[in-house]
């Protein structure tokens, strides 16, 4: 028997919660999840009962306690039961298994969430070291920041970029004066502390739909016209630290580029999930990103970080572009790791009746 061909899948509704530096909520982001719910119920007209699959992004390493994103269930409710399932990774990944579901026909609707209080941890250096290779660099407990700025160093060495190139990132993202960046002191050499992204408490939420559905609930949905994500080596001295090839060549996938350079014709708008200055122009590079494309409008995760939800924002605010008509085509990217080590990358678009 021929297999049926996947099925149109796309993003219908997406809200986030207020980005602060630190919330009175628990651990387990009810508190926060709640309203963010509520939002994406007003924007599609659907309720709690009409979602078909339920799929979350979070970490109990960062929440500090077993089974976190169990907890954050309450923030659905508990009757009638629910089709649900998780990842310990940002909630971009949680998007690419509702995504698949509906695609396979085992749903026509899903709500995708992802949540983080990084406020809460006493040493986020230490929780985050624990995605680091186990035998060789977490038992260092290197800092996020420090590890970072190995990288921006290598390209800096390499002739990739300099901190006026990095301090231009921040400028735009931040409009503050690039001079008077320059002039404030590092962080971690050669980062400043607008090279670097702030701590932020927040969570964020999708609603995808299969195509008949999709445009019954949304006057202009977001199609999901291909997604990808690829890995690259964890041991950072088997990959070169100023380039990202997972990130390449999941656009030229998701593009359908016959090369192995992504085809970005059409594409107003780019959201990168960049935490640091120069991954942004690292990643300009990697996907060929030239001038009359729009990087990150949004601000992106130098103006708001929340862990494990900041990736699927991008998507969202890439979606919400084509949604309100903005743009025909955008893509989104988000990454997992310390040095953009996996990322994951989503072609959005829409189109008519």
């Amino acid at each position: 028997m021929t297999p049926s061909a996947p099925r149109d899948v796309a993003v219908v509704g997406f809200a986030h919660a207020r980005h602060t530096e630190s919330t009175f909520g628990t651990t387990n982001g009810v508190e926060m999840l709640a309203p963010v719910f509520a939002e994406c119920y007003r924007q599609t007209g659907l309720d709690r009962t009409q979602i078909d699959f339920w799929c979350s992004g979070s970490s109990d390493y960062l929440a500090g306690r077993a089974f976190s994103f169990i907890s954050a269930i309450d923030s659905i409710g508990a009757t009638p039961s629910i089709v649900e399932s998780h990842v310990e990774m940002d909630a971009a990944w949680a998007l690419f298994e509702a995504w698949l579901k509906i695609a396979s026909g085992q749903a026509d609707t899903a709500l995708v969430y992802g949540f983080g209080k990084a406020s809460a941890s006493t040493d986020l250096d230490t929780a985050l070291a624990l995605q680091l290779d186990p035998y060789t660099v977490a038992p260092l407990w290197p800092g996020r920041h420090h590890l970072a700025a190995l990288q921006a160093r290598a390209g800096i060495d390499a002739g990739l970029w300099s901190e006026q190139d990095m301090a231009a990132v921040a400028a735009r993202a931040t409009g503050r004066d690039q001079r008077e960046l320059l002039a404030e002191p590092y962080v971690a050499d050669p980062l400043r502390r607008h090279d670097c992204p702030p701590v932020t408490d927040g969570a964020a939420a999708i609603i995808l739909a299969s195509g008949d559905r999709a445009r019954e609930l949304c006057d202009t949905p977001a199609y999901i016209a291909g997604m990808e994500h690829i890995i690259d080596s964890a041991e950072f001295g088997a990959r070169d630290l100023t380039d990202s090839p997972s990130t390449r060549a999941a656009a030229a996938r998701v593009t359908g580029a016959s090369g192995d350079r992504p085809d970005l014709g059409g594409v107003a708008v780019v959201e990168l999930h960049t935490q640091y200055t120069h991954q942004e122009l690292l990643l300009r590079r990697a996907l060929g990103i030239t001038g009359d494309v729009a990087v990150t409008p949004s601000g992106g995760s130098l103006l708001a970080d929340p862990l494990f939800s900041a990736g699927l924002e991008r998507i969202g605010y890439a979606a919400n572009t084509v949604m309100e008509g903005r743009a025909d085509r955008t893509l989104a990217h988000a990454t997992s790791g310390h040095l953009l080590q996996q990322n994951l990358v989503c072609l959005l678009e829409g189109r008519t009746a």
